[in-house]
């Protein structure tokens, strides 16, 4: 008894103590920029860079931390990592060129201020980044949302998803694209984005993947990227918390239709036979529902077709990446990334898309009778290839017709092709072979790394001539950015075609559909393209929520 009151004591008084130090004394908070070290010395030195540029007296210092982590490789011959080192500090009054001296850390901020009464609890449809934020945020705001996802809890869906890739038996409602954490959590997981963020919605993204189980160094990584044995455990987690604060989950569970009255939403139908009231639904449906957009489009609401991408999922060894990247093959500092675009004769723009160092290319198939290729990686990112895809730009003027969902047959037809090419199994081919227009019939000296069965094929035979000639160009030119990116021993496989949803569903400034209440949202609805910027996404559709309607105190 006397042991455990002496315990809560000092940590009572170890509290105080912290309060009244703020209290007497003003922190000052500063960011020292451009601390650059050697490869082989530890962050350690940073710190002592850090405090040195600064002019900081160690006895100052409350508290530091890495803000921001990044490689200079420009120079191959002196690689340095660089660093943004935050202090608290107890005093502070120099002017110095690297130094930033901030009143407060940039947080996120929302107070809901609405006042229009929810009849109903909101539903989210769809539990990938978008409605995953989306449902995180109201929960935590104590609007007890209803989130209904059409594929397995992640635990039994990676059941099914080690079962498809090692039988070629598919679940078309739980798999590499459906279930809960979405397409991202079987993904190399990067979280960058190249969006604008005043509101600092980006690093509570990041905050709540930390406080869900992600590693800490997502904070400050320039670079950040989970892995999928993470994330899978981050979306189970931020599942728990939605639950905890009296969300409620219909996995296994699809929106069939749903009910307006004078352009108002009133019900969702779900394929278990129930039927939701409620005044607000959030499309958080992912780029792939295609059954789900067919759905909405018969049911008048506004749609469009959008641009995406397509083309082939390249490898090479990670220690020739590793090589051209950074001068050295080792790992010394982790795997290396790149990211190139190209620009065709004929205007037609070439990229790398979702790059996955030491990854593995994954069958992603979700229709059956289709072949889908997309990259993965495990946190480590220690496969023997690094992969990438090799896309090329498509628009309207591509598809088939004027249809709406025209972009979505046109991916199709690809994916039927590919196949049949793979007679059931992703198509691979050496480059040299995909130049001369020849089926592979033997490998080189580079292995695939791939999750699911895979077959040789020609991969002229599956994408349309002019793809095959924009990424033909592109793999030379990409050579003089990386030695060995245009070796004749280069895997290819095929159809890369999920890169972002092929439609938009129209939405209004107060991101409403033609039925009030039934928000579109996140990369399938056409809003985003990524983890992050889909997940922010969602936080806005929160805030809109949040604006509008009043905090139910009194739904069960």
């Amino acid at each position: 008894m006397t042991k455990n009151f002496c315990i809560v004591y000092v940590k009572l008084q170890s509290e105080f103590l912290t309060s009244l130090i703020f209290i007497i004394f003003k922190i000052y908070i500063i960011k020292v920029s451009n601390i650059k070290i050697n490869v082989d010395e530890s962050v350690d030195k940073a710190f002592e860079k850090a405090i040195k540029e600064a002019g900081i007296n160690n006895k100052d210092i409350i508290e530091q931390k890495i803000v921001k982590y990044s490689i200079d490789a420009r120079h191959k011959g002196s690689i340095k990592k660089l660093y943004t080192i935050g202090f608290k500090i107890k005093k502070y009054n120099k002017n110095r060129k690297n130094v930033v001296v901030l009143d407060r850390e940039p947080e996120y901020e929302f107070v809901p201020t609405g006042t229009e009464k929810l009849k109903n609890r909101p539903v989210i449809v769809g539990f990938g980044p978008a409605g995953m934020f989306c449902g995180y945020m109201l929960a935590m705001y104590g609007y007890k949302p209803i989130i209904v996802e059409r594929g397995s809890k992640v635990d039994q869906r990676l059941k099914k998803i080690e079962e498809f890739w090692s039988t070629g038996k598919l679940d078309k409602n739980s798999n590499v694209q459906f279930g809960e954490g979405g397409a991202g959590t079987f993904s190399d997981g990067k979280l960058n984005t190249g969006i604008k963020d005043k509101e600092n919605r980006i690093n509570l993204v990041l905050k709540t993947f930390v406080e869900n189980g992600a590693k800490e160094n997502i904070l400050y990584d320039a670079k950040p990227h989970v892995g999928t044995d993470i994330l899978s455990v981050v979306v189970k987690n931020m599942r728990k918390y939605i639950e905890s604060k009296g969300g409620t989950f219909y996995f296994d569970t699809e929106m069939t239709d749903f009910t307006a009255e004078n352009n108002v939403l009133k019900t969702v139908k779900l394929s278990n036979g129930e039927e939701i009231e409620t005044n607000i639904c959030v499309l958080a449906i992912g780029h792939s529902a295609r059954d789900t957009f067919e759905m909405i489009f018969n049911k008048g609401i506004n749609m469009e077709q959008k641009p995406f991408a397509i083309g082939v999922r390249v490898e090479h060894p990670q220690e020739k990446i590793n090589k051209s990247q950074y001068g050295f093959s080792d790992n010394r500092l982790g795997a290396a990334s790149y990211k190139l675009t190209y620009k065709t004769d004929n205007g037609r723009g070439v990229y790398s898309f979702c790059m996955c160092p030491g990854g593995f290319v994954v069958n992603a198939a979700s229709e059956k009778e289709t072949c889908v290729v997309n990259g993965m990686s495990y946190s480590k990112r220690d496969s023997r290839n690094a992969n990438s895809a090799i896309v090329t730009t498509v628009t309207p003027q591509d598809y088939p017709s004027k249809h709406p969902l025209a972009g979505v047959e046109f991916q199709r037809k690809l994916e039927r092709k590919a196949f049949a090419e793979g007679n059931g199994n992703i198509p691979i081919q050496r480059l040299e072979d995909f130049r001369n227009n020849k089926k592979t019939e033997a490998l080189g000296k580079i292995t695939p790394e791939i999750k699911g069965k895979y077959s040789f094929g020609n991969l002229n035979n599956v994408l349309p001539e002019y793809v095959c000639k924009s990424i033909s160009d592109a793999m030379e030119y990409f050579e003089r950015k990386i030695e060995g990116f245009n070796d004749n021993d280069t895997i290819m496989s095929a159809v890369e075609s999920r890169t972002s949803s092929p439609v938009r569903i129209i939405r209004d400034e107060n991101y409403q559909s033609n039925v009030r209440g039934l928000i579109p949202a996140g990369e399938g609805a056409g809003y985003a393209g990524g983890i992050t910027s889909a997940a922010i996404d969602g936080i806005k559709i929160f805030e809109f929520i949040g604006k509008n309607f009043h905090k139910p105190e009194d739904f069960c």
